[in-house]
């Protein structure tokens, strides 16, 4: 959509409820000449978690792996205390939808790679300029139609209300998921530190369940250890291990972009395989009926 701009509200109409999460929900809307976005509604109470998220966004605005701001300020409802910012909308979902869609059993491993690179790329922006994710999940990476050869789709990070910015006191995790927080995140106290390293366990997380991993609570423990179900290849393995490594061996991003797993040359099938082409089909001649 370009840059953030003013989005004029006068003829938008809501189409449907995309999600809810742990600081609001998100609806499609659609506008008659300036076409989607997605609208992210937060109670009031919230609107910090809201600021800080279109903050983010603006930061990186162009950055082909962090969803993009249609708007560049926070909306304020004063008859029923709320506020809300317009994002671009992902016509393909969230990568925990489309994970669903395989009802456990594992995504062909062209697209883990693939998955993984992008997110991973989005990480980089994010850790580089000292971000911390803190709630990296399916559910907070959006698909987007691939404008890339050979690549499936294009992934892009969403949901910075939990994020940690750069030179500030760190927030409370409470809004985070607990199958994907890091076992020393438990740990955290008000002299804790928020590191990067969280974002790579929940990457680890994200890779596990798209190879149809399972999470399981530790004895007696709060933190979940993921576990596979099926074998995976020598490489992969490896690269899941690094991701759930302790603390001080888990690597940084940029180690993980050289990971061999993530470098090596896995070719999608020609042509698309059908769960890609009919998905995009759909969602490009359907459109829910208005919401009077």
């Amino acid at each position: 959509m370009g840059e953030p701009s003013y989005v004029d509200e006068s003829l938008l109409k809501t189409i449907r409820v995309l999600g809810k999460g742990a600081y609001g929900s998100v609806s499609l809307m659609v506008h008659p000449r300036d076409g989607l976005y997605a609208k992210k509604t937060s109670s009031i109470q919230f609107k910090e978690n809201l600021e800080k998220e279109l903050r983010v966004m603006l930061r990186f605005r162009n950055h082909p792996r962090i969803v993009q701001a249609s708007s560049d300020h926070v909306h304020l409802v004063t008859e029923h205390p709320s506020c809300y910012i317009y994002m671009e909308y992902a016509c393909e979902g969230t990568l925990d939808k489309f994970i669903s869609g395989f009802r456990g059993k594992p995504l062909p491993e062209f697209m883990i790679q693939s998955a993984v690179r992008m997110i991973l790329q989005g990480l980089e922006a994010l850790h580089s300029n000292g971000y911390v994710h803190c709630d990296i999940k399916p559910a907070n990476v959006l698909i987007f139609p691939s404008e890339t050869p050979g690549e499936p789709w294009d992934l892009k990070l969403c949901d910075f209300g939990s994020c940690k910015e750069p030179n500030t006191d760190p927030a409370p995790l409470d809004g985070c998921t607990v199958v994907n927080m890091a076992p020393e995140s438990f740990k955290f106290g008000p002299k804790g530190q928020i590191e990067a390293c969280f974002d790579i366990w929940g990457l680890g997380c994200i890779a596990y369940e798209m190879f149809g991993g399972r999470p399981q609570q530790e004895f007696l423990e709060d933190y979940y250890e993921w576990n596979l179900t099926e074998e995976v290849s020598p490489v992969a393995k490896d690269f899941l291990s690094l991701c759930h490594a302790i603390p001080s061996r888990r690597p940084t991003v940029a180690q993980l972009l050289n990971h061999p797993f993530v470098t090596q040359s896995l070719d999608a099938p020609s042509p698309m395989p059908d769960y890609i082409t009919i998905r995009r089909l759909a969602n490009a001649s359907r459109i829910p009926p208005v919401i009077k």
